[in-house]
């Protein structure tokens, strides 16, 4: 009974240690990194960092959402296959510092299901393959959902790193301002009394969000994903960060070796900043790329305007491509994807609207 007791003592003060640790991390990393406010863009040859999206591990019965276990290692053995290094997420601030030209996977997991923990989990701290688990604070504990402790034992991993993904998971583009941010703020509050910290990463559910609300989450966090296509470069906006998504639709082995060789699409900006869609459907849409980047007249883009897929309507002037869009958005989340056959392979970028529905 002693010895037992003994044991429960170290392993509390060992996870108590490793929770510290991350804490501090997490400081230094912020504290390091007040430079980066992303001013000062320029054509760079980093090859990016591909952001993967999971959710549901072997919940079949849920394939928009889900992966098996057999073709998920099969996707980490491609990645391992073709020397791309895993992305740390403690090294993260680096890709707005140092550009590389070396091809980085960073892997996430979004909203905490209990199907993550039983199944990938255990497979990734076998490895030791870094990643960053998304939860949001309202389900945590709740049937299908991990718990609060299940967290904390993933959270002690040097590898391993939480994001904040709100406190509802709800469709926050429809609620008021006020209401999103004692949203954002709740989940801040249960972050700081359950691990002693508020998250520096953040996931908008279902990528929507507006520029108001992108703004606010910029004054809490550092660094904000989305759900829309393409790979992380020096130039992207560190609060509308890309991902892949990855399930049994869209996880085949031969996409996702497509997608692992994929380049980053660099450019100067994006038109319209706001990204959520009100009168201004369809809006109009530029991308101003540098001028460096070469055979802008081999891109090709689509979108589901008209809720359909189809070739969408461009122009391309000097380094500047016009997209106009012919139809309406009718669907709540509008999406446009572009491509490109470079010299030296393929780039890929994409764009998620939120559209408000009458």
């Amino acid at each position: 009974m002693y010895d037992s007791l003994l044991d429960m003592i170290v392993k509390k003060i060992l996870s108590l240690a490793a929770s510290i640790i991350k804490f501090f991390i997490l400081l230094t990393f912020t504290i390091n990194s007040n430079a980066d406010t992303n001013n000062s863009k320029y054509y760079s040859e980093d090859l990016g960092t591909l952001s993967i999206m999971y959710h549901r591990f072997n919940e079949n019965k849920y394939p928009s959402t889900n992966i098996r276990m057999e073709i998920f290692k099969k996707q980490i053995g491609l990645i391992k296959n073709k020397n791309y290094k895993f992305y740390s997420p403690e090294e993260f601030d680096l890709q707005y510092k140092i550009p590389k030209k070396e091809k980085k996977i960073l892997i996430t997991i979004d909203d905490g299901f209990t199907s993550f923990y039983e199944n990938a989990w255990p497979y990734l701290k076998k490895n030791k393959i870094p990643f960053i688990l998304f939860v949001s604070t309202k389900p945590i504990g709740k049937n299908g959902y991990m718990t609060w402790e299940q967290i904390k034992e993933i959270e002690k991993e040097k590898f391993a790193f939480i994001g904040n993904h709100s406190h509802t998971h709800d469709y926050l583009i429809d609620y008021n301002f006020e209401n999103f941010k004692k949203d954002i703020d709740k989940s801040i509050e249960i972050f700081n009394n359950k691990l002693g910290y508020n998250p520096i990463f953040f996931s908008y559910p279902f990528g929507e969000y507006s520029l108001k609300q992108k703004e606010y989450i910029s004054k809490k966090f550092k660094y904000a994903f989305g759900q829309h296509s393409g790979l992380i470069d020096f130039n992207k906006d560190k609060y509308e960060l890309p991902r892949f998504p990855i399930n049994e639709g869209y996880g085949d082995l031969k996409r996702f070796e497509f997608l692992i060789k994929l380049l980053p699409f660099q450019y100067k900006n994006i038109i319209p900043e706001d990204k959520f869609i009100i009168d201004n459907n369809p809006p109009k849409m530029e991308i101003i790329f540098f001028s460096n980047q070469k055979n802008l007249n081999k891109i090709n883009c689509f979108s589901n305007e008209g809720n359909k897929w189809n070739n969408t309507d461009i122009k391309i002037d000097k380094n500047k491509l016009i997209i106009n869009f012919k139809e309406k958005f009718l669907f709540r989340r509008g999406r446009i994807n572009c491509s490109l056959n470079d010299d030296e392979g393929w780039r890929w970028l994409g764009t998620q609207f939120s559209v408000k529905i009458n």
